[in-house]
């Protein structure tokens, strides 16, 4: 057809382009989710890939920009590991992880305050604002949103300045959600057992983000990922399992379904689904538009965790 559309007949015998026929179901289809997710709060996790990569980041944008102008409320946490990465290896610093997580000497920290606070989330802001979203770049250290302690995990590891969320106050976010702004979070944490000016925490962003949507009462957390969720075979993405329930999750780490970074984020979402947020998704950040798949299609997509009680 030379890329041309196929005209479209409809019952009452009018023809119209079927490109554009196409885009009005998508839309029809869109409405009850819609409707379903108007005025309810949902937390993204921002990562990997679709940080990286300009098309990717551009996508994740629009959809962040179209789910707030339905009425959905959104609030995005970052972390930003390859960017902060490439700063200390400018500076000579070195780049140590211990069980997946940075160690964060005080020196280090300096570079991720910098990063994460200043370039990566305002980098963000900026973004959506252009695209006609409204949005307020936060890290845990506005008005106390986040408290940490230093992580002690019991495996005799010093960890640095990795800190482990003692509290989170949500009302700035709260304030911004109820006045139409995007909160964009970036996740360093005040010192809550520490009183020296200046002494913050490097926080894991899925966790600070399972832990936003517990005490936001998030109807949804999603985290972007680089793979297509929770696999049965690692090689082979057909082998997906869309559904889990939290009780399951011992099994599969037993059965070596889950390994590796995918340890924590699936804990990180039984622990958003113990905490009251009806549904969790871990989903792939590499596919374009996913959060708009994820939200408003009748396929979905990723892997759902959420409480068996919970109807589908």
């Amino acid at each position: 057809m030379n890329g041309e559309a196929v005209p479209y007949m409809s019952k009452e015998g009018v023809t119209m382009n079927s490109t554009n026929y196409e885009r009005a179901q998508t839309l029809v289809q869109a409405l009850p989710y819609i409707q379903k997710f108007y005025g309810k709060t949902i937390v993204v996790k921002y990562g990997g890939n679709a940080m990286v990569n300009g098309d990717l980041f551009a996508a994740v944008m629009e959809d962040i920009v179209l789910l707030n102008l339905v009425g959905v409320k959104v609030v995005l946490v970052h972390g930003g590991g390859p960017e902060i990465s490439e700063i200390l290896d400018r500076l000579g610093i070195e780049s140590r992880f211990i069980n997946g997580l940075r160690y964060t000497t005080k020196e280090a920290m300096h570079v991720v305050q910098m990063v994460l606070c200043g370039k990566v989330n305002k980098n963000l802001v900026d973004r959506i604002s252009r695209i006609g979203g409204h949005a307020v770049g936060l890290s845990g250290l506005d008005s106390a949103l986040i408290q940490a302690k230093k992580l002690d995990r019991g495996d005799g590891e010093d960890y640095g300045l990795v800190g482990e969320i003692t509290q989170v106050n949500p009302n700035v976010l709260e304030t911004a959600l109820a006045n139409g702004f995007i909160p964009i979070v970036a996740t360093v944490a005040q010192a809550a057992d520490n009183t020296d000016e200046g002494y913050v925490y490097n926080i894991n962003a899925d966790t600070a983000a399972a832990k936003l949507a517990v005490a936001l009462r998030a109807e949804k957390l999603i985290l972007l990922t680089d793979v297509r969720g929770v696999l049965r075979d690692p090689k082979d993405e057909a082998s997906l399992i869309h559904v889990i329930h939290p009780g399951e999750l011992v099994d599969y780490r037993a059965q070596g379904i889950l390994t590796g970074g995918m340890i924590p984020k699936t804990d990180c979402c039984a622990e958003a689904v113990a905490g009251g947020v009806k549904r969790t998704h871990i989903i792939d950040g590499r596919i374009p538009h996913s959060i708009l798949i994820e939200m408003l299609t009748d396929e979905g997509i990723g892997t759902m965790i959420l409480n068996e009680e919970e109807h589908m």
